[in-house]
């Protein structure tokens, strides 16, 4: 994991972490400021969390990176064999490759698996907006290999707890509708509201369609919704609506907790089920660990 002193740098970018990088490393003896290496010695992050570049953005920052040098170094950490792997600044490394660049400045940083992807899903956050399917995968992952909580993630980030909390709802959408996120044909804010929509697919090739807003969508999606009570046993109207918050406000809790979208059907007034939906094996194996080893609170 990343030491604290790391931690609280992260949250500000990546010169600022590698300024920490370059004062907790030298007494170490490990390089930290900047040097140069050539770029037939560096290699992609096989787990970079971004898949896809903006061809245009890409466009504009080798035409700059051609003109003026590369002017912010690289971060990267070493490989057996004399190779170095980037960890941040995968975009300014393609920059390079296509302006012919011989050699560009990097930082060199011993970091573990943990580390090297946590800075580079981070980077990717603060730098370009990675799409919000990419990001709820980056922060499942880190939850599930690396022992995150969601509390921790947005600490690392600079965001609300339920920022993660509804990113990480996306990856129960259908695959079909999480590619129209990745394609950026939908908003983080659509993809919310579809979550939990009836025919989450239909309700999107309708948004793509009409250019609905996600106010539209929202409402779109709730009128879908069962109407209320159809699922659970009669209550007196004086109660009915003190339970129903009281029921939304228990799922919006165990759902952040958790991670993934929550349930609950009162069988009578003081009984009921609690259902977890999960879109993929890894979201199970994520509510196990989730239940198996973190007290909700």
């Amino acid at each position: 994991m990343i030491e604290k002193k790391r931690q609280s740098g992260l949250g500000r970018g990546l010169s600022a972490l590698l300024d920490e990088v370059s004062s907790s490393t030298a007494d170490r003896g490990t390089t930290a400021a900047p040097t140069r290496l050539p770029l037939a010695q560096i290699v992609a992050n096989p787990q970079q969390p971004r898949r896809q570049f903006d061809a245009a953005a890409m466009d504009e920052l080798v035409a700059s990176v051609r003109e003026r040098g590369l002017l912010q170094p690289i971060l990267v950490r070493p490989l057996p064999g004399g190779r170095y792997e980037v960890v941040a600044g995968e975009r300014r490394w393609r920059a390079a490759q296509a302006a012919q660049l011989h050699e560009v400045p990097v930082v060199v940083r011993e970091l573990d698996d943990s580390a090297a992807f946590e800075i580079a899903l981070i980077e990717n956050i603060q730098r370009v907006d990675l799409n919000a399917i990419e990001e709820a995968e980056g922060f499942a992952r880190l939850m599930r290999d690396f022992g995150h909580t969601q509390e921790a993630l947005a600490k690392l980030v600079g965001k609300a707890r339920s920022h993660v909390a509804n990113l990480l709802r996306l990856l129960d959408l259908p695959e079909a509708v999480r590619a129209m996120v990745i394609e950026r044909k939908l908003t983080m804010g659509h993809a919310r509201a579809l979550v939990s929509a009836p025919d989450p697919v239909g309700l999107a090739n309708r948004i793509i369609a009409e250019g609905l807003s996600v106010r539209a969508t929202e409402a779109l999606a709730s009128a879908s919704q069962p109407a209320a009570g159809t699922a659970r046993a009669p209550r007196t109207k004086s109660r009915d609506a003190e339970m129903d918050a009281n029921v939304i406000a228990l799922e919006n809790q165990l759902a952040d907790a958790i991670g993934v979208p929550v349930s609950i059907t009162m069988s009578t007034v003081d009984s009921g089920s609690v259902t977890l939906r999960f879109a993929s094996l890894d979201q199970l194996d994520l509510i196990s660990a989730r239940v198996a080893g973190e007290a909700l609170i």
